[in-house]
């Protein structure tokens, strides 16, 4: 019965909209519960065994006393609770012939029912609703000869408002969840503009400074500092901007930061070139285009050596994701991919063009002696 919704119900937000609407059902509650002793007062010449329909009368609101308390608290609403309500609920309406007499007008519980099935319906849902309604309707016209226009729109109002209801409960939920969502959403992305404000303004300008002097440095320990905080400066830019973002279990990926990780942790000198966004990507699509730009450097180093530079370049277009991938090597010499493929060395065709060929995308290669450009560009 949890079903779709169960993550939904159990999220905090979801938890605050049931929490709203049992209170809310206690209410409900008190008043048929009021309703339930003055009707059956006032017919009380119906029964055929009054100190029987007195003691059914006692039991039902001492669990109604019962259930309102125990609803109060998401702690104590259990299966076995709602379970339980709904069977003193079938138990009064088949208690009814027992104690009036088989030619009974109105059942013992009457409208007092309702309070199960609105639990059955805040907690499980259109489903929840659904099966709590079968189960009093089939009850209450199995004790009947005849089913007339009455009976009739009894049941048809409690087949109609138990999965009502439970849509509409299971509905807030969902809206509840969403607005926290946005609201946490828009609270990391001011904390992120707020932080990355903060650091461009010192560390990260200290950093693209050593990197700029260092480059130009012929000392080579300068040098080789240079590079190190060029590589800490990228670090720093992608957890600044992935600050509040998806997680790496979430259903897309940043691709700028993934990309920046790929860059500082790879064997060659890369220079990544990001937008100062994240930009999402399906979780299996954006995996599989960094393996793609992988597979790019790692040829770079294999062919052309680990003192090589390259340089990574990603756009985010309204329906792509574009990355270029470059390198000042001698270029790859005509038929050298052609005469690897027909030798079985599949490189190439598999991890760069096979993977974003299943991604619907396509790989273009540039080569000649200004070097080796991949662009590989997948849909969002």
């Amino acid at each position: 019965m949890a079903g779709s919704g169960t993550t939904t119900r159990s999220s905090r937000a979801g938890v605050a909209v049931e929490d709203r609407l049992f209170r809310a059902l206690s209410l409900v509650r008190l008043v048929v519960t009021i309703n339930l002793i003055v009707l059956n007062v006032y017919r009380r010449a119906n029964y055929d065994h009054p100190w029987v329909a007195l003691l059914v009368l006692v039991v039902l609101v001492a669990w109604t006393g019962f259930v309102i308390w125990a609803t109060a608290s998401a702690r104590r609403r259990t299966p076995l609770l709602f379970v339980a309500d709904l069977a003193f609920a079938v138990g009064a309406v088949a208690a009814t012939p027992l104690v009036k007499g088989p030619d009974f007008n109105a059942t013992i519980p009457g409208f007092w029912v309702m309070g199960a099935l609105l639990a059955w319906a805040i907690h499980w849902h259109w489903k929840g609703g659904l099966v709590a309604a079968c189960a009093l309707s089939v009850v209450d016209l199995g004790l009947r000869d005849s089913i007339d226009q009455a009976n009739y729109g009894n049941v048809f109002l409690l087949m109609i408002g138990g999965p009502i209801v439970g849509y509409m409960c299971e509905s807030l939920q969902r809206m509840a969840a969403e607005r926290d969502e946005a609201q946490r959403i828009a609270a990391a992305a001011e904390e992120r503009t707020r932080l990355a404000r903060a650091v461009h303004d010192g560390v990260l300008q200290v950093l693209a400074l050593v990197q700029r002097r260092g480059s130009a440095s012929a000392d080579a320990d300068f040098a080789e500092l240079g590079r190190l905080a060029g590589e800490q400066e990228r670090v720093l830019r992608s957890l600044i901007r992935q600050q509040g973002t998806v997680s790496a279990g979430s259903a897309v990926r940043d691709v700028a930061g993934m990309l920046e990780e790929l860059g500082s942790g790879h064997r060659l000198r890369v220079e990544v070139v990001t937008p100062g966004v994240p930009v999402e990507l399906r979780a299996d699509a954006a995996a599989e285009l960094v393996a793609a730009v992988r597979a790019c450097l790692d040829n770079v180093a294999d062919h052309v050596g680990e003192d090589a530079q390259a340089w990574v370049l990603l756009e985010a277009l309204p329906d792509q994701v574009v990355v270029s991938v470059r390198d000042s090597g001698p270029g790859i010499a005509p038929g050298r991919l052609d005469g690897a493929a027909g030798e079985g060395r599949l490189g190439v065709s598999e991890s760069i063009r096979g993977r974003i060929a299943d991604l619907g995308g396509t790989a273009t290669l540039d080569t000649g002696a200004h070097g080796t450009e991949w662009e590989l560009a997948v849909p969002r």
